[in-house]
């Protein structure tokens, strides 16, 4: 029976914040004078879209949560029914989702959760002459969230592109939201960038395309196309080459560079520091965290889809690994505005995040999902710290020399910031952040790239001094900084704001006890 099989249970990561946008439209339109609904709304359904992926995390390796399947057999089998992965599968599935890409999924909930607590708005109510920023924040925020969402889990090359850019696009309204000049340069920027990006991603896909002869992201595609045949399953692939070898090659080098710009990479980082710095705080996280894994969970559908032809390795991946760990790090060691030095840290953990991929293989797909797991928890906390910092001292809480005496002001929240900052460095407490460097170091020694290996591990000591120049004043006690009086501006959202720093440092702590709950996770 040939037919098309929709499990709406194995979609609801996906369809939970498309409801919720629809909700909040609806409130906006009864009711536009609220203004702390909508981010109800948007907390609501990142909580929703994360407990569902929950089935996705129970997958063994190799098995895969699938849907909207055609093919010989679709529709007969049971909905929600666990299917082999990759080539295994028996039918055309344009949704999967393992533990890897459900993973993603919930790390990119989380992450939006807090987001919206750190955007959570002063007051419950506007007056009539106010504008509307909250809901077409709120309906921004989830309509990305949804993107990612979609993006982590699709197998074609349409829905790839289309849920791509639609976690791409609503991330420049929210820069530009604010409507300051430095939000409108970062704006401008991101969207120039985009739109290169795209037109790169575009072009790899279409040469995909002509290579594999299919729009599928899988490794049936990249077999068929490249004319591999094998006498039984499981006996060693025989393969002749031909001009699709290096039209697929072609392709694959276009979707690293699109990806690329998403990614913050050398030399497709330019946007980075402007956009963080113009945007305000919460948006800012959105794009270190939410958009980074939408970014590489694009990169590991292509990726994966490769592993069958046991590639040796991929030098472009390595050198943009290597670009971008070098020169994040010597950027943000210059950086006296803490979001510029968070913007440049991004740069440099992205080198750390791709440079596992050198090795196509599972153990490398899966190192790097490790490693921006442990980037997004301790950059979440920092951003976190820094909105907490900015709502009591505005103006002034930008400022490396503002987080003198932290620790005797706030020793909790000195805590936290300790904690993102060495994880972030790789160094005790932060157990996690070493954990993660060297899970990203094992795929590059196996593979034999010992020069990468030799400049992460120079960029490891540079990276200590980045985040140790940051913790210095933070356990520094001055006379000035004893005095300081804090000065909110609005208690409600304050409170708020602590909720997501609670949260999201929780967390960060559990992982650094435990550090195998990530490893489990991921397999």
């Amino acid at each position: 029976m040939n037919g098309l099989e929709i499990d709406y249970l194995v979609l609801l990561p996906a369809l939970i914040p498309i409801v919720g946008v629809v909700v909040i439209l609806v409130v906006d339109l009864v009711n536009p004078s609220l203004r702390q609904l909508p981010f109800a709304v948007a907390g609501l359904s990142a909580i929703g879209a994360s407990v569902a992926t929950l089935p996705g995390l129970g997958q063994v390796r190799g098995d895969a949560w699938a849907t909207l399947c055609v093919g010989p057999g679709a529709g007969t089998a049971p909905a929600g029914t666990p299917r082999p992965g990759g080539e295994g599968l028996p039918q055309t599935c344009f949704w999967q989702a393992d533990s890897l890409t459900s993973s993603l999924q919930l790390a990119a909930g989380v992450a939006t959760l807090v987001v919206v607590l750190l955007a959570w708005p002063r007051t419950r109510a506007r007056s009539v002459t106010e504008g509307t920023r909250e809901p077409i924040m709120a309906i921004l925020l989830l309509t990305a969230f949804a993107g990612t969402m979609v993006v982590a889990a699709s197998r074609d090359i349409g829905t790839w592109l289309i849920a791509l850019e639609l976690a791409t696009l609503p991330v420049i309204g929210l820069v530009a939201l604010s409507g300051r000049r430095g939000a409108v340069a970062g704006a401008v920027q991101l969207l120039v960038t985009s739109l290169v990006s795209f037109a790169l991603l575009v072009l790899g896909a279409a040469l995909w395309l002509v290579a594999t002869g299919s729009p599928m992201l899988d490794g049936n595609a990249v077999l068929v196309g490249e004319g591999y045949q094998t006498e039984a399953p499981g006996s060693a692939l025989v393969a002749w080459p031909d001009a699709s070898t290096a039209m697929l090659a072609l392709a694959v080098v276009l979707m690293i560079a699109g990806l690329g710009f998403k990614l913050s990479l050398v030399p497709f980082h330019a946007w980075t520091p402007t956009a963080y710095s113009g945007a305000t705080v919460p948006v800012a996280t959105f794009l270190a965290t939410v958009s980074k894994i939408a970014a590489l969970a694009a990169l590991l559908v292509v990726l994966r889809a490769i592993t069958v032809m046991g590639a040796s390795g991929l030098a472009a991946v390595a050198l943009l690994a290597a670009l971008s760990m070098t020169v994040g790090n010597l950027m943000a060691l210059r950086q006296n505005d803490v979001v510029r030095l968070l913007a440049w840290s991004t740069v440099a953990q992205a080198g750390w995040v791709v440079m596992p991929l050198v090795s196509v293989s599972s153990l490398g797909n899966r190192a790097a999902a490790t490693y921006l797991l442990t980037y997004v928890l301790a950059t979440t906390v920092a951003f976190a710290v820094v909105a907490l910092m900015l709502r009591e001292r505005p103006g002034s809480g930008r400022t490396l020399e503002a987080y003198e005496g932290l620790w005797h002001r706030s020793p909790w929240r000195a805590g936290a910031l300790a904690l993102a900052l060495t994880s972030l460095a790789g160094l005790p407490p932060g157990i996690i952040g070493l954990v993660g460097k060297v899970v990203a170091l094992r795929p590059v020694v196996v593979e034999g790239w010992i020069w990468l290996a030799v400049i992460a591990a120079a960029n490891a000591v540079l990276g200590v001094a980045v985040y140790l120049r940051w913790l210095k004043p933070v356990i520094t006690t001055t006379e000035a900084a004893e005095t300081v009086q804090p000065t909110t501006r609005g208690p409600g959202s304050r409170r708020v704001i602590i909720a997501g720093l609670v949260l999201s440092s929780a967390l960060l702590v559990v992982v650094s006890v435990q550090p195998d709950v990530v490893l489990r996770l991921l397999g």
